[in-house]
């Protein structure tokens, strides 16, 4: 029950877990920030993800020094998510 309690808490407060996420996987936290960006805008069931809030911090974390994430990458990464996303959900209706 607990590790189901945490998936959840992960799920929904997954700014917060944002440090962890990038010393963990490193240079794939730009895929998985993609596509949670493009889950939140593309999927019309999913609008429960903390978008905003990620962003506010992926861009905070970004430029400190020695971080793994760089802003211009972020930038045009998630850029690409959110159009992405947006363009798919046009095209589901």
């Amino acid at each position: 029950m607990d590790f189901i309690t945490y998936i959840i808490d992960f799920i929904l407060h997954i700014d917060q877990h944002l440090v962890e996420i990038i010393n963990n996987f490193g240079i794939w936290t730009y895929i998985i920030l993609f596509l949670i960006v493009f889950i939140e805008t593309g999927l019309v069931v999913f609008p429960f993800l903390p978008g905003d809030s990620l962003l506010f911090a992926a861009g905070a974390l970004s430029v400190l020094d020695g971080s793994i994430l760089h802003i211009v990458p972020l930038i045009i990464t998630l850029w690409l998510a959110a159009v992405l996303g947006d363009t798919v959900n046009y095209h589901i209706g």
